[in-house]
């Protein structure tokens, strides 16, 4: 084992301060990595303040990990020390079940172990994520990051951006199709680019008039204001996919009116019940459906990354000491962050 500097949870209302952990020795498929960079995500809120009731403490988050590699395994031949590379929201699975044999080990029907708040499926310890000098990761679930990204911003990549570009992939949007995405924040953001980039024709759904001018320079063709009725009811029947990524408790009913018949309401925000309840003739009458997605697997996200740096698309982040996390947990709490933070590991390794 090694001792590393980390920032964490001790408990749920202890905030996030220093602190050390443990990293494994490396085996013989892992890759040791120096982190540069990591995403701050709205999961790392919830896990560090035991908001779904299974934290296990401490707690050391951060699952959007940009860095180098500095060693790697005997049996390791993809990666090689000085690769600039990535680890997003998972780092294991059995890679036996199904689903990862579908490449979805993000659905593994035994566990994937999440990069923090998992358990090691060989040596049982906790994991522990990107707020730390480095981490150790098995090979298979490292990715390439390609030379055309700027590695602050590829980040978020890998989270806020294969939860939104995984749904849209696997329902195949392509060009003439209608998307509406629904919310603006690191989620919404990134989900309008890529819409874009599929060839779609981009509506964005919004509370505020004010994000009005910054979806269209995110590259939303139209914007709905979705408090406004007549613009509600002058979109129905229109849409062929919905992205929703509002991640509060929300109701669904106004926006599964706009698709059109056989359009699908993705879901990648919302964990919460349905409140108010869901009213199904809107389904059963035009045929509509209602979907979930969750992140993606290992070589979708690789696919992801690539199609990033072919169409020049990059996450919009505000860069972030350490020292300044509890204040940016306070931010995004009110929405007061243009779309996601990034921590420059520096000022941990400075410290």
């Amino acid at each position: 084992m090694s001792i590393v500097k980390a920032f964490g949870a001790v408990s749920p209302t202890s905030g996030v301060g220093a602190l050390k952990i443990e990293r494994r020795q490396l085996r013989d498929n892992d890759v040791a990595i120096e982190i540069d960079y990591c995403g701050v995500c709205h999961t790392d809120i919830h896990f560090v303040e035991n908001d779904w009731g299974a934290t296990q403490y401490p707690v050391v988050p951060g699952h959007e990990i940009i860095g180098r590699v500095t060693a790697v395994g005997t049996a390791v031949t993809k990666y090689k020390p000085g690769d600039v590379v990535g680890v997003g929201c998972l780092v294991d699975s059995c890679k036996e079940c199904s689903a990862c044999d579908h490449g979805l080990e993000q659905y593994c029907e035994n566990g994937m172990v999440g990069t923090y708040g998992g358990v090691d499926r060989i040596d049982h310890t906790p994991t522990h994520g990107g707020y730390s000098e480095s981490i150790i990761v098995r090979d298979e679930f490292v990715l390439s990051i390609p030379e055309q990204l700027n590695r602050a911003t590829a980040a978020p990549l890998l989270c806020a951006g294969i939860t939104t570009y995984s749904p849209l992939r696997h329902v195949g949007v392509k060009a003439g199709d209608k998307v509406g995405v629904i919310g603006m924040g690191g989620l919404g953001h990134m989900g309008v680019k890529f819409a874009k980039a599929l060839g779609a024709e981009v509506t964005l759904f919004t509370r505020s008039k004010s994000k009005e001018e910054e979806a269209r320079k995110q590259g939303a063709d139209h914007v709905v204001i979705s408090t406004d009725t007549a613009q509600m009811n002058a979109v129905a029947d229109t849409f062929d996919y919905l992205l929703d990524t509002i991640p509060v408790t929300h109701d669904f009913n106004p926006y599964l009116k706009c698709l059109k018949f056989s359009g699908k309401h993705m879901v990648v925000g919302q964990l919460s019940p349905l409140e108010p309840a869901l009213g199904l003739a809107a389904l059963v009458t035009k045929r509509r459906s209602l979907m979930g997605s969750m992140i993606g697997g290992i070589a979708e996200t690789q696919e992801m990354l690539e199609f990033c740096a072919e169409h020049g698309i990059e996450c919009d982040v505000e860069m972030l000491d350490i020292e300044n996390i509890n204040q940016a947990y306070d931010r995004m709490k009110k929405g007061d962050v243009r779309y996601r933070f990034v921590i420059d590991m520096k000022s941990l390794k400075q410290d």
